[in-house]
């Protein structure tokens, strides 16, 4: 099984080369296509692996020079362009290990690489940033928001809404977190949007921590069965107490 747009479009729109029109589009058609949903998944997961597998250290800057000043006059350059290849054949066989690693756990169908998950959320967020792909429901309503999910998931998402804590629900969505549809829960907090996307707990891991990505602040917790990942560009204190209104309730 598989689809053209995966080929053609799947990498521009992981890249941000689409424009607005074409990014909503591709959007419109991950919800329908589970061949594009899991390979945009497993490309966000090796994006997230590769960038924190650290594959290589920087050599002194002064070490080729060193190695070129001690060799035979005619031979130093031929021996420092032998030198440079070399340590291009050691990082490429780092970076393919570390791909088949990956290969590995995604077939294994492990979830081995938390960090990973925390990226594809963080993008996740920023996608939703993009005109019109904000919420799929808007309503302020739980009881208008937690309706809308039926049919559409195979578990039911808790819906709540804070804004007597200043944070108003506005709606929700569909999206997709590492080839997993998920719930979007999105909330305001003083002219900002917050994220929250929940899912069923896995058997074997669960989100939890808090950190920063790409200038974005993210905090995760696991309750109820469910595991949440909020994400903003509030602070990180306001994303705390968020996470506790959900904790508390």
């Amino acid at each position: 099984m598989s689809c053209e747009l995966a080929q053609t479009r799947l990498h521009a729109y992981l890249d941000g080369e689409l424009d607005a029109a074409g990014s909503a589009d591709f959007n419109q058609h991950l919800r329908t296509c589970p061949v594009c949903a899991a390979a945009l998944g497993e490309q966000e997961t090796l994006r997230g692996v590769l960038q924190h597998s650290r594959l290589y250290s920087r050599a002194p800057a002064g070490l080729k020079l060193r190695i070129a000043e001690n060799l035979p006059g005619p031979r130093a350059a031929k021996s420092a362009a032998l030198f440079s290849w070399r340590w291009l054949a050691v990082a490429a066989a780092l970076l393919l290990a570390a791909f088949l690693g990956w290969r590995q756990a995604t077939t294994n169908n492990q979830r081995n690489y938390p960090e990973a998950a925390m990226v594809a959320a963080v993008d996740a967020h920023l996608r939703s940033m993009q005109p019109g792909h904000l919420v799929d429901v808007q309503s302020t309503d739980q009881h208008t928001v937690k309706p809308w999910f039926d049919g559409k998931l195979d578990f039911a998402p808790p819906v709540r809404d804070f804004a007597s804590n200043d944070f108003p629900l506005l709606g929700g969505r569909l999206d997709v977190i590492e080839g997993r549809t998920v719930a979007a829960l999105v909330y305001g907090r003083r002219k900002h949007f917050i994220n929250v996307f929940v899912e069923k707990a896995a058997p074997d891991a669960s989100w939890n921590g808090s950190g920063e990505a790409q200038g974005y602040h993210w905090t995760a917790w696991s309750k109820a069965g469910f595991t949440f990942c909020a994400v903003s560009d509030v602070s990180a204190a306001d994303l705390e107490q968020l996470k506790q209104l959900f904790v508390q309730e």
